[in-house]
């Protein structure tokens, strides 16, 4: 019960004081361009990496990037900036 009423919190807060959702309620923010480059900000760690599957944990859950010849231009405690030709971006539920 306290966890959804947090949650209902979170979201007037975010609605009234004009905040972004992805701040106040601690998602991750993913930015494509095209199937080349994708840039997910707001995640907890990196998971696994191959060149053709990338698994990044979020605080609910992980994020499952699929494609191809996939290359880490930049990578930060809670950034990560992918290369390659992305197929699919999956979010898996715990």
């Amino acid at each position: 019960m306290a966890k959804k009423w947090r949650q209902q919190v979170k979201n007037w807060f975010a609605k009234t004081l004009d905040l972004p959702e992805d701040v106040m309620m601690d998602l991750p923010r993913i930015t494509m361009i095209g199937q080349i480059h994708i840039y997910v900000e707001n995640h907890r760690g990196l998971l696994s990496f191959s060149d053709k599957e990338v698994r990044l944990l979020l605080k609910q859950g992980q994020l499952l990037i699929k494609g191809s010849s996939f290359v880490i231009k930049t990578i930060l405690p809670e950034e990560i900036l992918l290369e390659g030709r992305v197929d699919q971006v999956l979010y898996l539920e715990q």
